[in-house]
C-alpha cells in the first residue's frame, strides 16, 4: 500500500489553522488545506504493513490501506468508492473524529501515524466537488415500511441503509431540521451545517422521508407509529446530562454545555430558541469537564466574546506520550490540546468545583475548588481524595457543565414497552440490535451509551443489516468488515 518507502520520505502533515486571533472572529470552519501533491504524500506513508491494525481500531472497519493507496496514485474516485463502501458519511467522520484508527496504526508504533482522518476528509469533498456522490435509489420496493426515531448519525447511517435494501424509509426528528448532534450541539466552526445539508439532499433523493418537529412519544403518539410501521429503530441519542449537585448549582450563570451550545447553532442559523439567553459576551468563564464538549463550550465562548475562559478538569494531566498500561494499539488516555484549546484557555488538572458562589441576587459570581488526587492500585477502581489545604476561590459569572451524559431519555421507552440497563441506555441483544419488543431496534447513543460520532454510524449500520434481516428472512446489507460485498 502506498509507496514502499513514502513513509521514510515523507513526515506526518495535517492541516494548518487560520491564526486564533482571526478565526474566532467567526462561526466558520478554519482549517486551510493541503494541496494535491502533500496529499498525495501523506497517502504514500501508508505502509505495506502485512496487518493494517488500522482496521481494527475503526468502530466502522473502513478499508484505509486501500484508499490512502488510490490517494497517492492519484484515483480520487476509486477512493471515493472504496470509502463509502464503510461509511455513509466520510465528511463527518473526516472533520469530527478523534481517528482511533491513527492511533491503532502499525507506523504510530514508532512513528508518526498516517494522516487517516485527514486524507478521509479530502477524499469526501473531492467527491461532492467532482459529482461522484450520487443518489442510489434503490430498483424496486419491498412494501415494507420502516420508522427511524431520531436524526442523528446513527438515524441517517441506518435510514440510508434500509432504504438501499428497498423498504420505504421516514426519519422522525423531533427539532426544525435534521441532522440531531450534528446540527445541535457541534459548532459550526467545525462542522459547518451546509455539510449536512447537502447529505440531506442526497438522502432524500434517494426516497428518505424526513418529518420534522415530530416528536415521538409528545406530539406524535406511539400508538400510531407501531401501527403505521413494519419496525421501528430508535436512534435517540444519550441526551440526559451529568448534573453537578454542589452548593449553589442553583444559581443563575450555570447551565448544561448541551443548553449552551445547541443554543449558539440556533442563533448562527437564525432559528429561534425557547429559555433565556445564554451568552459568554464580556463574561468569565469557567468550563467544568475536559472532553471535547468542554473544549467546544471553549471555543464557543471566545466567539461570543468572553473575557477569560478557565477550563476545569477533574482528571490528573495526562503525558504525551502513550500510558504504559495503553499499548499500541489500544487507544491511549494521553494529553490532547484541540484547537479551542489554543485560543487562549487556561486549563487546570487535578481539581474538583465544591461550592458555587453568588450575590444577594442569585446570579453566579464565583467558585471555591480544591486540587484532588488518584490513588490507583492493582486490580481496583482509582480512588479519587481532596489534598487538604488546597481551597481556592475563582471569580466567574458564567460556567458551562461538560460532565458527559448518564443516559438516554427515558419517556419514549417507558411508552413503548421497552427494558433499559442500568445506565438509562434502552437493552438491546448484541447479537441482533432488537429490544424486548419485537420489531423495535435501538442504535447508537441509545443503545451503548455516550459514544463517538463514527461509532454511531456503525451502530446504525449494523441495526440496519439487523432489520432487513427481520423483515425480509435475509439481508444483502453489509456488515462492519465487508466493505461492499453482499452479505446473506
Amino acid at each position: 500500500m502506498g509507496k514502499p518507502t513514502g513513509f521514510l520520505e515523507y513526515e506526518r502533515k495535517v492541516e494548518a489553522y487560520a491564526p486564533a486571533q482571526e478565526r474566532v472572529k467567526a462561526f466558520k470552519e478554519f482549517t486551510i488545506p493541503l494541496e494535491e501533491k502533500e496529499l498525495k504524500n501523506q497517502g504514500a506513508r501508508c505502509m505495506d504493513c502485512g496487518v493494517p491494525f488500522c482496521h481494527s481500531g475503526c468502530p466502522l472497519g473502513n478499508l484505509i490501506p486501500d484508499f490512502n493507496d488510490a490517494v497517492y496514485k492519484g484515483k480520487w474516485e476509486r477512493a471515493a468508492k472504496i470509502l463509502h463502501s464503510t461509511n455513509n458519511f466520510p465528511e463527518f467522520t473526516g472533520r469530527l473524529c478523534p481517528a482511533p484508527c491513527e492511533e491503532a496504526c502499525v507506523l504510530n508504533i514508532n512513528e508518526d501515524p498516517v494522516t487517516i482522518e485527514n486524507i478521509e476528509k479530502n477524499i469526501a469533498e473531492q467527491a461532492f466537488e467532482n459529482g461522484w456522490v450520487q443518489a442510489q435509489i434503490p430498483e424496486s420496493r419491498t412494501g415494507k415500511k420502516v420508522a427511524v426515531i431520531g436524526s442523528g448519525p446513527a438515524g441517517l447511517a441506518a435510514a440510508q441503509q434500509l432504504n438501499r435494501a428497498g423498504h420505504y424509509v421516514t426519519v422522525y426528528e423531533r427539532d426544525e431540521k435534521a441532522g440531531g448532534l450534528l446540527r445541535y450541539g457541534i459548532p459550526d466552526f467545525k462542522l459547518e451545517k451546509s455539510i449536512i445539508d447537502r447529505r440531506l439532499e442526497v438522502l432524500e433523493e434517494e426516497g428518505i422521508k424526513f418529518i420534522t418537529k415530530a416528536h415521538v412519544g409528545k406530539n406524535i403518539a406511539v400508538e400510531k407509529i407501531k401501527l403505521e410501521y413494519d419496525a421501528l429503530v430508535l436512534c435517540g441519542g444519550a441526551t440526559v446530562s451529568r448534573p453537578l449537585p454542589i452548593k449553589g448549582a442553583h444559581l443563575k450563570g450555570i447551565y448544561q454545555a448541551m443548553d449552551f451550545l445547541p443554543q449558539n447553532n440556533r442563533r448562527v442559523d437564525n432559528l429561534p430558541f425557547s429559555g433565556e439567553e445564554i451568552s459568554a459576551k464580556n463574561k468569565k468563564v469557567v468550563v467544568i469537564g475536559g472532553g471535547d464538549t468542554g473544549s467546544d463550550c471553549i471555543g464557543t465562548s471566545f466567539r461570543q466574546g468572553a473575557l477569560s475562559v478557565a477550563n476545569f478538569e477533574i482528571m490528573g494531566k495526562a503525558s504525551l506520550e502513550r500510558p504504559k498500561n495503553q499499548p499500541w494499539p489500544y487507544w491511549p488516555m494521553r494529553l490532547r490540546t484541540t484547537s479551542s484549546h489554543k485560543e487562549g484557555a487556561e486549563r487546570q488538572w487535578s481539581i474538583s468545583t465544591k461550592e458555587f458562589l453568588g450575590d444577594k441576587d442569585g446570579n453566579l459570581t464565583g467558585l471555591i475548588t480544591t486540587q484532588v488526587e488518584w490513588t490507583h492500585k492493582l486490580g481496583e477502581r482509582p480512588q479519587l481524595s481532596e489534598v487538604l489545604g488546597t481551597e481556592q476561590k475563582w471569580d466567574c459569572d458564567l460556567a458551562l457543565l461538560a460532565l458527559g451524559f448518564t443516559g438516554s431519555e427515558t419517556t419514549l421507552a417507558e411508552q413503548l414497552g421497552l427494558k433499559m440497563d442500568a445506565r438509562s441506555n434502552v437493552k438491546a441483544s448484541l447479537d441482533n440490535y432488537m429490544s424486548n419488543v419485537p420489531g423495535i431496534f435501538v442504535a447508537g447513543d441509545m443503545r451503548k451509551g455516550q459514544s463517538l460520532i463514527v461509532w454511531a454510524i456503525s451502530e446504525g449500520r449494523e441495526a440496519a443489516y439487523h432489520v432487513d434481516k427481520y423483515l425480509m428472512g435475509v439481508s444483502n446489507l453489509p456488515l462492519k468488515g465487508d466493505g461492499d460485498l453482499p452479505r446473506v
